[in-house]
């Protein structure tokens, strides 16, 4: 495989994914996989890929290795060069310096493109219209999703193969060739090549053997040495070397660059819109924008010195040699024939309906064909995922919604789970206070029954006049206070005794309600939309519950009010709302009200003990109790509102 991942850089961003024109790319298990059979080599991927988890196959060893076995090894070097070496200002620095590495000869792959270029004219001069054959990747991509235009690629073979087929015939068919230039697909292009390596791969060669310009002795290229082909690497190269004519008026050339317009160019001519003309196609930006030379690099400088490189080199070349070398191997077989390996993902009537409605793609609406997943249309990426060549995440609208909702839901859990955690700790807490009480009112309640005998009976003894009769009054007035205290105790102590019978909530209500004196200032209102009114509860416990919210109430309400009981259910859940129009309860003591002996009445007016004992029974039920205050007149209507949940059947 020339291009893989390294899983371990590999963050899954799906860049590489729709970068790709070849959609040779799928994501399994969270990490970016080339599928070789459909990969035509552009290298498209390792130049976008950030983390650099794409990488091509590394063949430097393999070219030591023929280098260091004794025969004879020539390297031809792409026209491209200059793009890559712009810190050598005099080429033939450059090929003293891959000498150095110990290549027998040194050529340069722009004679082949002469002689491409003058069979490409001699086949543009005919009736029959072409598409250039010189890109490994172009000819890969049509054979594999054009492959209807696999007869309209040019039967001639790419520079690199002619000009190894020319260093064949001048130095013999035993000659080991190794390609150098700025392509990954010219690793695997041709059997005719020994090896390949990139710009890149060079570069590691001269620092690894410790190889500067500064040291190197400078040489010239071996026969046969090109002329115009040195502008091959460029954009409308092909036509230029074969002094074509391409004007925008006269000619009939459609020259394309790079992967959207290179693909639109097919597609067009594929369709018919583009008759009686040639294309000259190039997978990257050029061949100075290869993904075998560094990165970075600006796409116009390199075209001005490849530019410059030619310039010179068609002022100082032996233009008499030239044709004469051009005679020579003008005879050179350079055919070679081209076979259809369709890759297209086509849908063949398959349903993808289910697949398309997981990714919440209902209607023609819902698809927005918006390309971030690398295919088209939301239609071929669900084909591609019925294929096994994509997964549904990589639709990022879809996956960025799935993310808010699972953002949302994890807001959701976590507020629920706080809420658990407060009501655990809450309830620890009155189990210890229950124990607690229950031990205090038991060793209380004796004593303080004698001193309330006792001083009952000693007021029924004093004279009206007595002056001790004020002060054994109080103390009786206090020990009954004392005694309501410790009852407020027990029943704070026993509310973890749970007797569940069928109970009508309506008239649990109605019950509780009655309970409670009433004054005059407070009206009463009861709101019942209960659908059915049984449940299983703790009938006495949920009336101390309730009369406690009430008298509450009415507490906060020394004014006068409303307290509104509502009563309303779900198929599994009670619900029930004592609310008033009192003073409401201030911010800062909301998170307090349910915590023992906290009472924000007047001493000799409350225990702090009644909304405890009320949170304890309704936890004990599995159940909710909420509260909602507004104690502030200018956010609206003040007043409070204990809303309770409670589940109809025994859990």
């Amino acid at each position: 495989m020339l291009v893989y991942t390294i899983k371990e850089l590999c963050r899954t961003c799906y860049t590489c994914v729709r970068e790709c024109p070849a959609k040779a790319i799928r994501i399994v298990g969270g990490q970016a996989e080339v599928i070789a059979d459909r990969c035509i080599a552009c290298g498209n991927c390792t130049k976008v890929c950030s983390q650099g988890a794409k990488v091509f196959l590394d063949t430097t060893g393999r070219v030591i290795n023929l280098i260091e076995s004794g025969e004879r090894t020539a390297a031809i070097i792409a026209p491209s060069f200059p793009a890559e070496f712009q810190e050598i200002t005099d080429y033939r620095v450059f090929v003293g310096m891959v000498r150095s590495l110990g290549f027998s000869l040194v050529a340069e792959v722009s004679f082949g493109a002469d002689l491409v270029a003058h069979r490409f004219g001699s086949l543009m001069s005919g009736d029959r219209y072409y598409i250039s054959s010189d890109c490994p990747s172009i000819v890969n991509y049509v054979r594999f999703y054009h492959p209807d235009l696999v007869d309209h690629l040019a039967p001639v073979v790419s520079p690199m193969v002619a000009t190894s087929r020319v260093m064949r015939k001048k130095y013999g068919d035993n000659l080991k060739i190794v390609f150098i230039g700025p392509c990954i697909a010219k690793k695997a292009e041709s059997q005719e090549i020994d090896e390949a390596i990139t710009f890149l791969e060079l570069r590691d060669l001269f620092q690894r053997s410790g190889i500067r310009p500064e040291n190197s002795t400078p040489s010239d290229f071996d026969p046969p040495k090109g002329g115009r082909g040195a502008i091959f690497p460029v954009t409308r190269g092909l036509m230029q070397t074969a002094g074509i004519n391409d004007d925008a008026i006269t000619g009939n050339i459609i020259a394309a660059e790079g992967r959207i317009d290179f693909q639109n160019a097919l597609k067009e001519y594929e369709a018919g819109l583009l008759k009686n003309s040639h294309m000259e196609l190039l997978c990257c930006e050029g061949c100075i924008m290869g993904p075998g030379l560094s990165r970075n690099g600006k796409q116009y400088n390199r075209r001005n010195l490849v530019s410059s490189y030619a310039r010179e080199k068609m002022w100082n070349m032996n233009l008499l040699e030239w044709e004469k070398n051009m005679d020579e191997f003008s005879s050179l077989d350079l055919s070679v024939r081209y076979s259809p390996a369709d890759q297209r993902i086509i849908n063949t009537d398959e349903d993808v309906t289910d697949i398309l409605a997981a990714m919440g793609k209902h209607t023609i609406k819902d698809h927005l064909n918006c390309g971030a997943c690398g295919y088209e249309t939301c239609v071929e990426h669900a084909i591609a995922i019925k294929k096994g060549l994509a997964e549904s995440e990589m639709c990022l609208p879809w996956t960025i919604e799935n993310l808010h909702n699972m953002v949302r839901q994890l807001e959701v859990s976590n507020e629920k789970l706080s809420t658990m955690k407060q009501a655990l700790r809450q309830s620890e807490k009155l189990a210890h206070m229950g124990q607690l009480s229950a031990g205090i009112a038991h060793e209380l309640n004796n004593p303080l029954g004698v001193v309330i005998m006792y001083s009952n009976i000693l007021l029924d003894e004093c004279r009206p006049d007595d002056p001790m009769r004020e002060d054994l009054k109080l103390i009786a007035e206090q020990a009954g206070r004392c005694k309501k205290i410790v009852g407020g105790l027990l029943n704070f102590a026993r509310k973890n005794q749970v007797n569940h019978q069928e109970v009508n909530v309506k008239e649990l209500v109605g019950h509780s309600l009655e309970s409670v004196i009433v004054p005059e200032n407070v009206k009463t209102e009861i709101v019942c939309n209960l659908t059915n009114p049984q449940a299983m509860l703790d009938h006495e416990q949920m009336t101390q519950v309730i009369s406690n919210l009430i008298k509450n109430a009415i507490d906060a309400m020394p004014q006068g009010g409303t307290v509104t009981l509502t009563m309303k259910d779900t198929p599994g859940d009670i619900i029930i709302e004592v609310k008033d129009t009192g003073t409401g309860i201030k911010e800062e003591n909301r998170s307090k009200i349910f915590e023992p002996f906290f009472t924000t009445k007047g001493i000799g007016h409350g225990t702090g003990l009644g909304l405890a004992t009320a949170y304890g029974i309704v936890k004990m039920h599995k159940g909710q109790i909420t509260v909602e205050s507004n104690d502030d007149p200018s956010k609206g209507p003040t007043g409070t509102s204990f809303r309770i949940v409670l589940p109809r059947k025994k859990e």
